[in-house]
């Protein structure tokens, strides 16, 4: 089958800690993750460079015709970064509990958007910036999660996105103002833009 092959325009939109090399070969890996599922084939997980050997949180978003198709990640480095880009293309494709399972006729026209995330810090709720930070807020057992493109994407302002990753966690919208934890991380975001 062939697959949609980012191209390094694609996947330089933005200057980040991985070489377009590296996005290219993480973006590829998590379609043939996706396609070797449906053909029930292994795929090799070894790591092509130390650097994406390193342990990583990721988030693997697949995209049909423009909607969203699916969307899971690890929050925390579990495993390494081509691991973990491997694990969550596959979750997304046939885990996300909000769609079916991706068919192959579909797994040959998926957008996939990647966010490799740091690890997540204690923040003051007034020192969350817009664009650069993820939130993960929990309390009670309770946690959610909203990567930093969530907000830009739907115009948030800082205490809309606390509200709405309160609401994530099945939390009350103010939790963030009433002892709820609050972190924020950082992710660098690419895709090979078939959106």
């Amino acid at each position: 089958m062939s697959l949609p092959r980012p191209s390094s325009t694609d996947v330089e939109s933005s200057r980040g800690e991985f070489s377009p090399e590296e996005r290219a070969q993480l973006l590829q890996l998590a379609h043939e993750s996706i396609v070797s599922a449906l053909e029930d084939r292994k795929l090799s997980l070894t790591p092509p460079t130390a650097h994406l050997a390193e342990p990583r949180g990721a988030f693997s978003s697949l995209y049909l015709h423009g909607k969203l198709r699916g969307c899971v990640g690890y929050v925390l480095p579990v495993s390494c970064v081509y691991q973990a880009v491997a694990d969550t293309a596959r979750a997304a494709a046939f885990e996300d509990s909000r769609f079916c399972p991706v068919q192959l006729e579909e797994a040959r026209c998926l957008g996939i958007e990647l966010s490799i995330l740091s690890r997540p810090k204690a923040i003051a709720p007034e020192d969350v910036v817009i664009g650069r930070d993820g939130l993960l807020i929990g309390r009670y057992g309770y946690r959610g999660l909203l990567l930093p493109q969530v907000a830009v994407e739907h115009s948030w302002d800082r205490e809309t996105f606390l509200e709405q990753t309160c609401q994530k966690a099945g939390l009350a919208r103010d939790a963030w103002r009433k002892g709820a934890s609050v972190e924020a991380f950082t992710a660098e975001v690419f895709g090979d833009h078939q959106r």
